[in-house]
Protein backbone atom coordinates (compact mmCIF):
# COMPACT_ATOMS: atom_id res chain seq x y z
CA UNK A 1 0.00 0.00 0.00
CA UNK A 2 1.50 3.21 -0.46
CA UNK A 3 2.27 5.44 1.72
CA UNK A 4 0.80 9.19 2.54
CA UNK A 5 2.66 11.38 1.27
CA UNK A 6 5.58 9.38 -0.76
CA UNK A 7 6.72 10.39 -3.97
CA UNK A 8 4.44 7.44 -5.77
CA UNK A 9 0.99 8.93 -3.84
CA UNK A 10 1.88 12.62 -4.60
CA UNK A 11 2.24 11.76 -8.31
CA UNK A 12 -0.88 9.29 -8.68
CA UNK A 13 -2.89 12.44 -6.75
CA UNK A 14 -2.89 14.09 -10.15
CA UNK A 15 -4.28 10.73 -11.63
CA UNK A 16 -7.51 10.62 -9.98
CA UNK A 17 -10.31 10.70 -11.81
CA UNK A 18 -14.12 11.10 -10.91
CA UNK A 19 -15.24 9.62 -14.17
CA UNK A 20 -14.10 6.86 -16.46
CA UNK A 21 -10.57 6.31 -17.57
CA UNK A 22 -8.19 3.87 -18.83
CA UNK A 23 -6.01 2.21 -16.94
CA UNK A 24 -2.16 2.73 -18.06
CA UNK A 25 -0.23 1.35 -15.30
CA UNK A 26 1.63 2.32 -12.14
CA UNK A 27 3.69 5.07 -10.73
CA UNK A 28 7.88 3.45 -10.45
CA UNK A 29 9.79 4.87 -7.86
CA UNK A 30 13.64 3.93 -7.55
CA UNK A 31 13.00 0.94 -9.93
CA UNK A 32 9.92 0.12 -8.25
CA UNK A 33 6.41 -0.42 -9.55
CA UNK A 34 3.37 0.84 -6.78
CA UNK A 35 0.49 -1.39 -7.14
CA UNK A 36 -1.48 1.93 -5.43
CA UNK A 37 0.20 4.49 -7.25
CA UNK A 38 -2.29 3.81 -10.65
CA UNK A 39 -1.61 6.11 -13.68
CA UNK A 40 -4.82 6.55 -15.67
CA UNK A 41 -6.10 8.25 -18.99
CA UNK A 42 -9.61 10.17 -18.51
CA UNK A 43 -12.05 9.29 -21.29
CA UNK A 44 -13.41 12.64 -21.25
CA UNK A 45 -10.18 14.12 -22.39
CA UNK A 46 -9.49 11.92 -24.85
CA UNK A 47 -10.45 14.40 -27.64
CA UNK A 48 -7.48 16.41 -26.48
CA UNK A 49 -5.75 14.05 -28.54
CA UNK A 50 -2.31 12.26 -27.79
CA UNK A 51 1.34 11.48 -29.04
CA UNK A 52 2.63 7.63 -28.45
CA UNK A 53 6.44 7.86 -28.96
CA UNK A 54 9.41 5.97 -28.77
CA UNK A 55 12.87 3.81 -29.97
CA UNK A 56 11.84 1.11 -32.13
CA UNK A 57 11.45 -2.01 -29.89
CA UNK A 58 10.63 -0.22 -26.82
CA UNK A 59 6.60 -0.77 -26.26
CA UNK A 60 4.99 1.65 -28.43
CA UNK A 61 2.60 -1.35 -30.45
CA UNK A 62 1.76 -2.87 -27.14
CA UNK A 63 0.90 0.56 -26.30
CA UNK A 64 -1.42 1.18 -28.86
CA UNK A 65 -2.78 -2.15 -28.28
CA UNK A 66 -3.24 -1.56 -24.48
CA UNK A 67 -5.20 1.86 -25.28
CA UNK A 68 -7.34 0.50 -28.26
CA UNK A 69 -8.60 -2.95 -26.12
CA UNK A 70 -9.82 -0.47 -22.95
CA UNK A 71 -11.39 1.95 -25.36
CA UNK A 72 -12.90 -0.90 -27.01
CA UNK A 73 -14.42 -2.35 -23.96
CA UNK A 74 -15.91 1.39 -22.58
CA UNK A 75 -18.00 1.08 -26.56
CA UNK A 76 -15.86 3.78 -28.26
CA UNK A 77 -14.54 2.43 -31.99
CA UNK A 78 -11.01 2.75 -33.22
CA UNK A 79 -8.89 3.14 -36.27
CA UNK A 80 -5.22 2.06 -36.11
CA UNK A 81 -3.09 1.82 -39.27
CA UNK A 82 -1.39 -1.49 -39.06
CA UNK A 83 2.47 -1.03 -40.86
CA UNK A 84 4.17 -4.09 -39.38
CA UNK A 85 0.71 -6.37 -39.28
CA UNK A 86 1.35 -7.49 -35.98
CA UNK A 87 -1.91 -6.11 -34.43
CA UNK A 88 -4.36 -8.42 -35.71
CA UNK A 89 -3.81 -10.37 -32.25
CA UNK A 90 -6.27 -7.83 -30.89
CA UNK A 91 -9.18 -10.02 -32.26
CA UNK A 92 -7.63 -13.15 -30.11
CA UNK A 93 -7.68 -13.69 -27.05
CA UNK A 94 -4.08 -13.59 -24.79
CA UNK A 95 -2.46 -16.04 -23.20
CA UNK A 96 -0.68 -15.69 -19.96
CA UNK A 97 2.83 -16.55 -19.43
CA UNK A 98 5.63 -16.13 -16.71
CA UNK A 99 5.82 -12.35 -17.84
CA UNK A 100 2.48 -11.34 -18.48
CA UNK A 101 2.18 -12.50 -14.99
CA UNK A 102 4.46 -10.81 -13.18
CA UNK A 103 3.62 -7.99 -14.79
CA UNK A 104 0.01 -8.51 -13.58
CA UNK A 105 1.11 -9.36 -10.32
CA UNK A 106 3.17 -6.15 -9.96
CA UNK A 107 0.71 -4.03 -11.40
CA UNK A 108 -2.59 -5.45 -9.41
CA UNK A 109 -4.07 -6.48 -12.25
CA UNK A 110 -6.63 -8.68 -12.69
CA UNK A 111 -5.26 -10.02 -16.34
CA UNK A 112 -7.18 -12.06 -18.35
CA UNK A 113 -6.96 -13.18 -22.04
CA UNK A 114 -9.63 -11.13 -23.59
CA UNK A 115 -10.45 -10.81 -27.96
CA UNK A 116 -11.76 -7.72 -28.95
CA UNK A 117 -14.01 -7.01 -32.46
CA UNK A 118 -11.91 -6.14 -35.19
CA UNK A 119 -12.63 -5.43 -38.40
CA UNK A 120 -9.78 -5.38 -41.29
CA UNK A 121 -9.45 -3.31 -43.93
CA UNK A 122 -6.69 -2.93 -46.74
CA UNK A 123 -6.09 0.10 -49.43
CA UNK A 124 -7.31 -1.55 -53.08
CA UNK A 125 -6.91 -4.70 -54.00
CA UNK A 126 -3.53 -6.86 -52.84
CA UNK A 127 -3.98 -6.33 -49.15
CA UNK A 128 -5.07 -8.87 -46.41
CA UNK A 129 -8.46 -6.85 -45.79
CA UNK A 130 -11.36 -5.66 -47.30
CA UNK A 131 -10.48 -3.53 -50.68
CA UNK A 132 -11.50 0.27 -49.40
CA UNK A 133 -10.92 3.15 -51.61
CA UNK A 134 -11.53 6.88 -52.05
CA UNK A 135 -12.94 8.77 -55.70
CA UNK A 136 -9.88 11.38 -56.60
CA UNK A 137 -13.09 13.97 -56.61
CA UNK A 138 -13.11 13.49 -52.84
CA UNK A 139 -9.32 13.24 -52.43
CA UNK A 140 -9.01 16.73 -53.44
CA UNK A 141 -6.10 18.31 -54.87
CA UNK A 142 -4.23 19.46 -51.46
CA UNK A 143 -3.81 15.91 -50.45
CA UNK A 144 -3.62 14.84 -53.69
CA UNK A 145 -0.26 16.91 -54.46
CA UNK A 146 1.26 15.34 -51.37
CA UNK A 147 0.59 11.95 -53.20
CA UNK A 148 2.04 13.00 -55.99
CA UNK A 149 4.67 14.83 -54.80
CA UNK A 150 4.28 18.66 -56.22
CA UNK A 151 5.74 21.46 -55.34
CA UNK A 152 3.13 24.77 -55.08
CA UNK A 153 2.93 25.82 -58.34
CA UNK A 154 2.44 22.54 -59.51
CA UNK A 155 -0.45 21.75 -56.45
CA UNK A 156 -2.07 25.55 -57.60
CA UNK A 157 -2.42 24.19 -61.33
CA UNK A 158 -4.02 20.70 -59.71
CA UNK A 159 -6.47 22.54 -57.95
CA UNK A 160 -7.19 24.45 -60.80
CA UNK A 161 -8.05 21.54 -62.65
CA UNK A 162 -10.49 20.23 -59.61
CA UNK A 163 -12.09 23.57 -59.66
CA UNK A 164 -13.01 23.10 -63.63
CA UNK A 165 -14.06 19.54 -63.52
CA UNK A 166 -16.01 20.77 -60.11
CA UNK A 167 -18.33 23.49 -61.89
CA UNK A 168 -19.44 21.54 -64.41
CA UNK A 169 -20.05 18.18 -62.08
CA UNK A 170 -17.49 15.83 -63.95
CA UNK A 171 -16.57 13.08 -61.47
CA UNK A 172 -13.07 12.02 -61.47
CA UNK A 173 -13.19 9.00 -59.63
CA UNK A 174 -10.29 7.32 -61.01
CA UNK A 175 -6.67 7.95 -62.24
CA UNK A 176 -7.95 8.09 -66.10
CA UNK A 177 -10.67 10.44 -65.19
CA UNK A 178 -8.08 12.69 -64.18
CA UNK A 179 -5.65 12.17 -66.70
CA UNK A 180 -8.77 12.38 -69.48
CA UNK A 181 -9.53 15.84 -67.97
CA UNK A 182 -5.49 17.25 -68.05
CA UNK A 183 -5.49 16.32 -71.17
CA UNK A 184 -8.42 18.02 -72.42
CA UNK A 185 -7.77 21.20 -71.10
CA UNK A 186 -4.07 21.77 -72.64
CA UNK A 187 -6.08 20.85 -75.83
CA UNK A 188 -7.27 24.02 -78.21
CA UNK A 189 -10.67 23.55 -76.56
CA UNK A 190 -9.80 23.04 -73.17
CA UNK A 191 -7.88 26.58 -73.17
CA UNK A 192 -10.89 28.37 -74.47
CA UNK A 193 -12.63 26.47 -71.59
CA UNK A 194 -10.26 28.14 -68.60
CA UNK A 195 -9.98 31.69 -70.56
CA UNK A 196 -10.54 34.35 -67.80
CA UNK A 197 -9.77 32.31 -64.57
CA UNK A 198 -5.95 30.79 -65.61
CA UNK A 199 -4.69 27.88 -68.08
CA UNK A 200 -2.32 24.67 -67.69
CA UNK A 201 0.96 25.13 -69.34
CA UNK A 202 1.77 21.96 -70.94
CA UNK A 203 5.09 22.01 -68.78
CA UNK A 204 2.86 21.39 -65.75
CA UNK A 205 0.64 18.90 -67.02
CA UNK A 206 3.16 17.19 -68.15
CA UNK A 207 4.72 17.23 -64.72
CA UNK A 208 1.51 15.88 -62.80
CA UNK A 209 1.01 13.62 -65.63
CA UNK A 210 4.04 11.56 -65.21
CA UNK A 211 3.63 11.92 -61.18
CA UNK A 212 0.47 9.74 -62.19
CA UNK A 213 1.85 7.42 -64.09
CA UNK A 214 3.90 6.41 -61.39
CA UNK A 215 1.42 6.45 -58.60
CA UNK A 216 0.04 4.16 -61.57
CA UNK A 217 2.87 1.98 -61.38
CA UNK A 218 3.08 1.54 -57.70
CA UNK A 219 -0.40 0.04 -57.58
CA UNK A 220 -1.99 3.74 -56.68
CA UNK A 221 -4.51 3.48 -59.49
CA UNK A 222 -6.24 0.28 -57.20
CA UNK A 223 -7.10 2.68 -54.20
CA UNK A 224 -8.79 5.15 -56.33
CA UNK A 225 -12.50 4.41 -57.56
CA UNK A 226 -15.76 3.23 -56.20
CA UNK A 227 -17.17 2.08 -54.07
CA UNK A 228 -16.28 4.81 -51.65
CA UNK A 229 -15.42 4.16 -48.12
CA UNK A 230 -18.13 5.33 -46.02
CA UNK A 231 -16.30 6.84 -42.80
CA UNK A 232 -19.37 5.65 -40.96
CA UNK A 233 -18.34 2.34 -41.23
CA UNK A 234 -15.63 3.09 -38.83
CA UNK A 235 -17.95 3.73 -35.89
CA UNK A 236 -19.34 0.57 -34.80
CA UNK A 237 -20.04 -1.45 -32.27
CA UNK A 238 -20.41 -4.82 -31.65
CA UNK A 239 -22.27 -6.20 -28.23
CA UNK A 240 -21.49 -3.17 -26.63
CA UNK A 241 -17.69 -3.15 -27.77
CA UNK A 242 -15.71 -0.38 -29.87
CA UNK A 243 -15.18 -1.87 -32.98
CA UNK A 244 -11.49 -1.80 -33.66
CA UNK A 245 -10.49 -1.19 -37.28
CA UNK A 246 -7.00 -2.46 -38.33
CA UNK A 247 -5.73 -0.59 -41.93
CA UNK A 248 -3.96 -3.56 -42.90
CA UNK A 249 -0.75 -1.83 -44.55
CA UNK A 250 1.91 -3.81 -44.43
CA UNK A 251 2.27 -4.12 -48.51
CA UNK A 252 2.68 -0.57 -48.35
CA UNK A 253 5.57 -0.19 -46.52
CA UNK A 254 7.19 1.13 -49.70
CA UNK A 255 4.57 3.86 -50.52
CA UNK A 256 4.69 5.85 -47.15
CA UNK A 257 3.51 8.85 -48.76
CA UNK A 258 0.25 7.44 -50.18
CA UNK A 259 -0.83 5.46 -47.23
CA UNK A 260 0.15 8.29 -44.52
CA UNK A 261 -2.12 11.09 -47.11
CA UNK A 262 -5.01 8.66 -46.79
CA UNK A 263 -5.07 8.48 -43.05
CA UNK A 264 -5.59 12.35 -43.05
CA UNK A 265 -7.91 12.21 -45.75
CA UNK A 266 -10.05 9.74 -43.18
CA UNK A 267 -9.55 12.11 -40.81
CA UNK A 268 -10.90 15.40 -43.18
CA UNK A 269 -13.90 12.98 -44.07
CA UNK A 270 -15.00 12.65 -40.70
CA UNK A 271 -14.62 16.17 -39.74
CA UNK A 272 -17.05 17.17 -42.57
CA UNK A 273 -19.09 14.48 -42.30
CA UNK A 274 -20.16 14.15 -38.33
CA UNK A 275 -22.01 16.76 -36.47
CA UNK A 276 -20.69 19.16 -33.64
CA UNK A 277 -20.54 17.49 -29.82
CA UNK A 278 -19.08 19.79 -27.80
CA UNK A 279 -17.72 17.78 -24.99
CA UNK A 280 -18.52 14.20 -24.12
CA UNK A 281 -18.11 12.04 -21.60
CA UNK A 282 -16.17 9.90 -23.75
CA UNK A 283 -15.30 10.49 -27.85
CA UNK A 284 -17.32 9.17 -30.43
CA UNK A 285 -13.76 7.46 -31.98
CA UNK A 286 -9.92 7.36 -31.56
CA UNK A 287 -8.00 7.31 -34.45
CA UNK A 288 -4.19 6.70 -34.38
CA UNK A 289 -1.70 7.85 -36.88
CA UNK A 290 0.79 5.68 -36.88
CA UNK A 291 4.37 6.44 -38.47
CA UNK A 292 3.48 9.92 -38.40
CA UNK A 293 6.45 11.43 -39.34
CA UNK A 294 5.18 10.40 -42.70
CA UNK A 295 2.81 12.45 -42.74
CA UNK A 296 4.56 15.90 -42.38
CA UNK A 297 8.07 14.97 -44.27
CA UNK A 298 8.44 17.36 -47.08
CA UNK A 299 4.75 18.76 -46.35
CA UNK A 300 4.33 22.03 -47.80
CA UNK A 301 3.31 24.81 -45.28
CA UNK A 302 -0.30 24.78 -46.46
CA UNK A 303 -0.65 21.48 -45.58
CA UNK A 304 1.04 21.59 -42.54
CA UNK A 305 -1.46 25.02 -41.68
CA UNK A 306 -4.45 22.32 -42.53
CA UNK A 307 -3.12 19.47 -40.42
CA UNK A 308 -2.89 21.96 -37.66
CA UNK A 309 -6.77 23.26 -38.00
CA UNK A 310 -8.20 19.80 -38.36
CA UNK A 311 -6.53 18.58 -35.05
CA UNK A 312 -8.06 21.43 -33.35
CA UNK A 313 -11.58 21.13 -34.73
CA UNK A 314 -12.20 18.16 -34.81
CA UNK A 315 -12.04 17.50 -31.18
CA UNK A 316 -15.73 19.74 -31.32
CA UNK A 317 -16.54 16.20 -33.51
CA UNK A 318 -15.78 13.74 -30.40
CA UNK A 319 -12.66 12.81 -32.11
CA UNK A 320 -9.57 11.72 -30.35
CA UNK A 321 -6.66 11.66 -32.30
CA UNK A 322 -2.86 10.15 -31.30
CA UNK A 323 0.02 10.19 -33.43
CA UNK A 324 2.60 7.74 -33.13
CA UNK A 325 6.15 7.94 -33.86
CA UNK A 326 9.65 7.78 -32.39
CA UNK A 327 10.84 11.66 -31.50
CA UNK A 328 8.07 14.24 -30.49
CA UNK A 329 10.41 16.42 -33.04
CA UNK A 330 9.14 14.72 -36.05
CA UNK A 331 5.57 16.56 -35.24
CA UNK A 332 5.60 20.20 -36.11
CA UNK A 333 5.18 22.14 -32.87
CA UNK A 334 1.82 23.98 -33.57
CA UNK A 335 0.52 20.43 -34.14
CA UNK A 336 2.12 19.04 -30.77
CA UNK A 337 1.38 21.62 -28.74
CA UNK A 338 -2.33 20.28 -29.22
CA UNK A 339 -1.41 16.90 -27.88
CA UNK A 340 -2.88 16.91 -24.39
CA UNK A 341 -1.35 13.41 -23.99
CA UNK A 342 2.16 12.43 -23.94
CA UNK A 343 3.26 8.54 -23.61
CA UNK A 344 6.95 8.70 -24.36
CA UNK A 345 8.85 5.62 -24.23
CA UNK A 346 12.32 5.02 -24.02
CA UNK A 347 14.93 6.79 -26.17
CA UNK A 348 18.48 6.58 -27.82
CA UNK A 349 20.96 9.21 -27.28
CA UNK A 350 24.10 7.55 -29.31
CA UNK A 351 24.60 10.07 -31.81
CA UNK A 352 24.52 14.21 -31.46
CA UNK A 353 21.39 14.64 -33.32
CA UNK A 354 19.54 11.85 -31.01
CA UNK A 355 21.03 13.48 -28.03
CA UNK A 356 20.03 17.52 -29.47
CA UNK A 357 16.11 15.64 -30.01
CA UNK A 358 16.84 14.45 -26.41
CA UNK A 359 17.26 17.46 -25.06
CA UNK A 360 14.30 19.06 -27.05
CA UNK A 361 12.08 16.59 -25.88
CA UNK A 362 12.71 16.67 -22.06
CA UNK A 363 11.63 20.93 -22.60
CA UNK A 364 8.06 19.18 -23.84
CA UNK A 365 7.52 18.11 -20.42
CA UNK A 366 5.91 19.78 -17.16
CA UNK A 367 9.17 20.06 -14.75
CA UNK A 368 9.38 17.51 -11.95
CA UNK A 369 10.90 17.48 -8.53
CA UNK A 370 11.19 13.09 -8.63
CA UNK A 371 13.32 12.45 -12.10
CA UNK A 372 16.06 13.38 -13.77
CA UNK A 373 14.18 13.27 -17.55
CA UNK A 374 17.14 13.26 -19.56
CA UNK A 375 18.15 10.19 -17.38
CA UNK A 376 14.95 8.89 -17.33
CA UNK A 377 14.40 8.99 -21.09
CA UNK A 378 17.32 6.59 -21.81
CA UNK A 379 16.67 4.31 -18.97
CA UNK A 380 12.89 2.87 -19.10
CA UNK A 381 12.67 -0.54 -19.63
CA UNK A 382 10.71 -2.33 -22.11
CA UNK A 383 6.94 -1.92 -21.28
CA UNK A 384 7.75 1.44 -19.50
CA UNK A 385 7.11 5.35 -20.35
CA UNK A 386 7.03 8.84 -19.20
CA UNK A 387 3.61 9.90 -19.15
CA UNK A 388 1.46 12.69 -18.53
CA UNK A 389 -2.40 13.57 -19.58
CA UNK A 390 -4.37 15.97 -19.09
CA UNK A 391 -6.52 15.81 -16.06
CA UNK A 392 -10.54 16.20 -16.17
CA UNK A 393 -10.25 19.84 -15.02
CA UNK A 394 -7.68 20.61 -17.86
CA UNK A 395 -4.64 20.89 -16.35
CA UNK A 396 -1.56 18.58 -17.10
CA UNK A 397 -1.04 16.26 -14.71
CA UNK A 398 2.72 15.35 -12.48
CA UNK A 399 5.07 13.08 -14.85
CA UNK A 400 4.99 9.93 -13.82
CA UNK A 401 8.02 7.26 -14.47
CA UNK A 402 4.93 4.72 -15.96
CA UNK A 403 5.70 0.29 -15.88
CA UNK A 404 2.35 -0.19 -18.26
CA UNK A 405 -0.04 -2.59 -18.35
CA UNK A 406 0.10 -5.75 -20.63
CA UNK A 407 -2.48 -5.89 -23.24
CA UNK A 408 -5.23 -8.73 -22.74
CA UNK A 409 -5.45 -9.75 -26.36
CA UNK A 410 -2.68 -11.66 -28.62
CA UNK A 411 0.23 -10.08 -28.40
CA UNK A 412 1.43 -10.73 -32.28
CA UNK A 413 -0.35 -11.79 -35.42
CA UNK A 414 -3.23 -14.13 -35.79
CA UNK A 415 -2.16 -15.26 -39.25
CA UNK A 416 -2.86 -14.87 -42.64
CA UNK A 417 -5.50 -17.77 -42.52
CA UNK A 418 -7.35 -16.17 -39.74
CA UNK A 419 -7.79 -12.69 -40.57
CA UNK A 420 -8.37 -14.20 -44.35
CA UNK A 421 -11.72 -15.95 -42.22
CA UNK A 422 -12.43 -12.72 -40.87
CA UNK A 423 -12.30 -10.90 -44.08
CA UNK A 424 -14.34 -13.08 -45.68
CA UNK A 425 -17.19 -13.43 -42.86
CA UNK A 426 -17.13 -9.12 -42.98
CA UNK A 427 -20.47 -7.51 -44.22
CA UNK A 428 -17.69 -4.53 -45.16
CA UNK A 429 -16.11 -7.38 -47.74
CA UNK A 430 -19.12 -7.56 -49.64
CA UNK A 431 -19.63 -3.93 -49.30
CA UNK A 432 -16.69 -3.15 -50.53
CA UNK A 433 -15.08 -6.15 -52.78
CA UNK A 434 -15.95 -5.17 -56.43
CA UNK A 435 -15.22 -2.46 -58.11
CA UNK A 436 -17.61 0.01 -59.52
CA UNK A 437 -17.09 1.84 -62.99
CA UNK A 438 -20.02 4.11 -63.23
CA UNK A 439 -19.94 7.04 -65.85
CA UNK A 440 -17.45 9.65 -65.16
CA UNK A 441 -15.19 12.35 -66.28
CA UNK A 442 -13.10 9.88 -68.76
CA UNK A 443 -16.45 8.82 -70.26
CA UNK A 444 -18.18 12.17 -70.68
CA UNK A 445 -15.24 13.53 -72.74
CA UNK A 446 -14.85 10.41 -74.44
CA UNK A 447 -18.21 11.17 -76.00
CA UNK A 448 -17.51 14.17 -76.63
CA UNK A 449 -14.31 14.16 -78.64
CA UNK A 450 -16.19 11.02 -80.49
CA UNK A 451 -19.69 13.07 -81.19
CA UNK A 452 -20.43 14.12 -84.96
CA UNK A 453 -20.82 17.97 -84.98
CA UNK A 454 -24.59 18.77 -85.41
CA UNK A 455 -25.85 19.46 -88.90
CA UNK A 456 -29.07 22.00 -89.24
CA UNK A 457 -32.00 20.43 -91.11
CA UNK A 458 -32.28 21.56 -94.97
CA UNK A 459 -35.95 22.27 -94.28
CA UNK A 460 -35.12 22.94 -90.65
CA UNK A 461 -38.71 24.88 -89.17
CA UNK A 462 -38.91 28.84 -88.40
CA UNK A 463 -37.47 28.45 -84.59
CA UNK A 464 -40.73 29.12 -81.80
CA UNK A 465 -42.29 33.06 -81.67
CA UNK A 466 -40.89 34.85 -78.42
CA UNK A 467 -43.08 34.39 -75.84
CA UNK A 468 -46.16 36.84 -75.42
CA UNK A 469 -44.70 39.41 -72.91
CA UNK A 470 -45.40 39.20 -68.97
CA UNK A 471 -47.85 40.92 -67.23
CA UNK A 472 -46.90 43.81 -65.02
CA UNK A 473 -45.48 42.87 -61.91
CA UNK A 474 -48.21 44.42 -59.92
CA UNK A 475 -50.84 41.86 -61.52
CA UNK A 476 -51.21 39.30 -58.80
CA UNK A 477 -51.01 36.44 -61.59
CA UNK A 478 -47.47 37.39 -62.58
CA UNK A 479 -45.55 34.68 -60.50
CA UNK A 480 -47.70 32.12 -61.58
CA UNK A 481 -47.79 33.37 -65.59
CA UNK A 482 -43.90 33.64 -65.24
CA UNK A 483 -43.42 29.75 -63.50
CA UNK A 484 -45.40 28.15 -66.69
CA UNK A 485 -43.37 30.15 -69.31
CA UNK A 486 -41.44 27.50 -70.70
CA UNK A 487 -38.37 29.55 -71.00
CA UNK A 488 -38.20 29.84 -67.30
CA UNK A 489 -39.16 26.40 -66.15
CA UNK A 490 -36.15 25.70 -68.20
CA UNK A 491 -33.53 27.77 -66.80
CA UNK A 492 -34.83 27.14 -63.55
CA UNK A 493 -34.00 23.68 -64.51
CA UNK A 494 -30.86 24.51 -65.65
CA UNK A 495 -29.84 26.33 -62.78
CA UNK A 496 -31.02 23.64 -59.91
CA UNK A 497 -28.91 20.91 -62.08
CA UNK A 498 -25.74 23.31 -61.83
CA UNK A 499 -25.98 23.76 -58.09
CA UNK A 500 -26.59 20.21 -57.97
CA UNK A 501 -23.55 19.13 -60.14
CA UNK A 502 -21.19 21.83 -58.76
CA UNK A 503 -18.91 20.58 -55.68
CA UNK A 504 -18.40 21.99 -52.31
CA UNK A 505 -14.73 21.32 -50.89
CA UNK A 506 -13.74 21.50 -47.32
CA UNK A 507 -10.52 22.01 -45.40
CA UNK A 508 -7.84 19.85 -47.37
CA UNK A 509 -9.62 20.60 -50.64
CA UNK A 510 -11.47 17.05 -50.04
CA UNK A 511 -15.13 16.88 -51.31
CA UNK A 512 -18.19 17.90 -49.06
CA UNK A 513 -20.79 15.82 -49.49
Amino acid sequence: MTEQGSPASEIAAGYASEGAALELGAVVIDGAADAAAAVRLPLATLNRHGLVAGATGTGKTKTLQLISEQLSAAGVPVVLADVKGDLSGLAAAGESNDKVAKRAQELGDDWAGTAFPVQFLSLGTGGKGSPIRATITSFGPVLLSKVLGLNETQESTLGLIFHWADQRGLALLDTKDLRSVITHLTSDEGKADLKGIGGVSAATAGVILRALSNLEAQGGEDFFGEPELDVHDLMRQNDGKGVVTLLELDNLQAKPALFSTFLMWLLAELFEELPEEGDLEQPKLVFFFDEAHLLFNDASKAFLERIEQTVKLIRSKGVGVFFCTQLPTDIPNNVLSQLGARIQHALRAFTPDDQAALAKTVKTYPKTKFYELDTALTSLGIGEAIVTVLSERGAPTPVAWTRLRAPRSKMGSIGEEAVAAAVASSDLHAKYSETIDRESAYEKLAAKVAAPAPEAAPDAPPPPAAPAPAKEKDDPGFIESAMKNPAVKSFMRSAASALGREITRGLFGNRRR
